[in-house]
């Protein structure tokens, strides 16, 4: 058999023609050098739709560091997004939505008209409608109304943008989840998180660009989809910190390893992964890198981040938070830590949502647990002067139905047809409520918000053409939100 580098002729096969020996040394030797001019090709279309994305050529700095800060397409209103995402889908008829004819038509049965063509995830959708099961009350200058059940809430709406008429297509949760959080319903695709990334980079070199913070009975049904980087280098992905214990698996060196033996360790493998990177432009060989570096440089910035207790007093009042306990204000306040520290994108998920019964008792602790935290984050950003540039988005998969489930008349079915989301901070107009749902918070009547809509929005306000912010997979270029997408003007300051 011949080596890599015998000859094309080989004298140890007496039967074969010399064209057929040249055929067939072609397709042995020179198959792989084809294979790599088309895996470079790929390679280079990606690194040609980020530097698309930023409209402007990334310089070999850049290029080295895929988290390198990023120019977007235009200047942007925000440059850091803290997404408090309420998994299971809060019910927006006891929250945000108040409907007085649906408590008039308590116990009752839903127009038939209504029902055509509507399928619900559990329940048969002719069930008795339920009416609201909490008090509402208006606030603030904008005169927002807002539930009994959200008290620190309603002391900062005239800083909030309230969409009373956002829809999606998914009624379970995984796919929901996914589909908000990455515009689509199947796994594999990048995270809202990681489209930010991609295209802006990163402000720190201490710790992760993208940092997701979990609390709640249990993480969210959709998993790391929902953080995920899919196609896109996983450099881009979500870091998930815990919140009890080490924040960080193995973030302490192992006995006998000392911070000098651990860095000629790792440059060494730096000098070879270059090498590696040098000849294939593998870009995972980059997220390596990055992935080695960060960790030894997250041995210093980690614990420093974690350690609440050097916040003073009021601060911690504020937001509810006890240090060493885990908790959702905790993250809260350690969402604030990371974005004053430079991180990009953090990501609270709090899966608890989910009231399918126990809707009163449930609805209470979940709004005991997470409101005064939600207005705390939006009132301590505010003060630093960080509001301005920081999204700050709250919200769920889906609302929950006008009928009602369960035996004990205390429960809500899933909904995709109208739900409520709000948001704070950087170019958004605040004081707005916008859009509004039909008499039995059934379906949206006005200034419907799909969830694309939403996504072109955000893209918009961090700087970014939502149709120009791509990278090329599988032959064609993708984006957050695939082919649909209208920014919501009425929404933007």
């Amino acid at each position: 058999m011949n080596g890599p580098h015998s000859s094309p002729v080989s004298s140890s096969d007496p039967i074969a023609s010399p064209v057929d020996v040249s055929r067939r040394w072609f397709v042995r030797d020179c198959g792989v050098a084809l294979g790599a001019i088309a895996l470079r090709d790929l390679l280079l279309s990606g690194d040609s739709a980020r530097a698309t994305a930023a409209d402007s050529d990334a310089p070999k700095s850049a290029r080295r560091d895929p988290l390198a800060p990023r120019a977007p397409h235009s200047p942007p209103k925000a440059k850091r997004v803290v997404f408090l995402f309420m998994a299971g889908a809060p019910s927006h008829l006891e929250l945000f939505d108040y409907k007085p004819e649906l408590a008039r038509l308590d116990g009752s049965l839903p127009p038939a008209e209504l029902l055509e063509g509507y399928r619900a995830a559990f329940i048969n959708p002719n069930s008795r409608l339920l009416g609201p099961r909490f008090k509402f009350a208006r606030h603030g200058q904008c005169g927002a109304e807002i539930s009994e059940l959200l008290p620190h809430l309603a002391s900062i709406v005239d800083d909030l943008t309230i969409v009373k008429g956002m829809t999606t297509d998914a009624f379970n949760h995984a796919p929901a989840q996914i589909l908000m959080n990455t515009g689509s319903q199947q796994f594999g695709r990048p995270s809202f998180g990681a489209w930010t990334t991609y295209g802006l980079g990163s402000e720190t070199r201490d710790l992760p660009a993208f940092v997701v913070l979990n609390s709640g009975t249990k993480g969210p049904s959709g998993g790391n989809a929902n953080w995920g980087s899919g196609f896109l280098p996983t450099v881009y992905q979500g870091v998930p910190f815990r919140t009890a214990g080490d924040p960080v698996l193995a973030l302490s060196n192992p006995p006998g390893v000392d911070e000098r033996s651990q860095r000629t360790t790792l440059d060494a493998i730096n000098r070879l992964n270059d090498l590696r990177r040098d000849v294939t432009g593998d870009p995972e060989i980059a997220t390596r890198i990055n992935a080695f570096e960060m960790a030894y440089r997250m041995q210093v910035s980690v614990p420093e981040l974690m350690d609440v207790r050097n916040e003073p007093q009021h601060i911690l009042d504020l937001y509810g938070a006890e240090p060493g306990k885990a908790s959702f204000a905790n993250n809260c306040l350690l969402a604030r830590r990371l974005l004053e520290r430079g991180v990009r994108f953090v990501q609270l998920f709090h899966e608890a949502w989910d009231q399918h019964g126990n809707l009163r008792k449930d609805l209470a602790k979940n709004c005991k647990d997470t409101d005064q935290a939600c207005a705390a984050l939006v009132k301590d950003l505010k003060q630093r002067g960080l509001l301005e540039d920081t999204l700050v988005i709250w919200g769920g998969e889906f609302g929950r139905t006008p009928m009602v489930q369960g035996g004990g008349d205390d429960g809500r079915d899933h909904h995709p047809n109208a739900f409520t989301m709000w948001l704070a901070g950087g170019g958004l107009k605040p004081g707005l409520t916008l859009g509004r749902s039909d008499d039995l918070g059934f379906n949206v009547v006005e200034d419907r918000v799909h969830v694309h809509d939403l996504h072109a929005t955000l893209l918009h306000l961090l700087g970014f053409d939502h149709t120009r912010l791509t990278f090329r997979s599988q032959g064609r270029d993708f984006r957050l939100t695939d082919v649909h997408g209208t920014i919501v003007q009425k929404m933007l300051a």
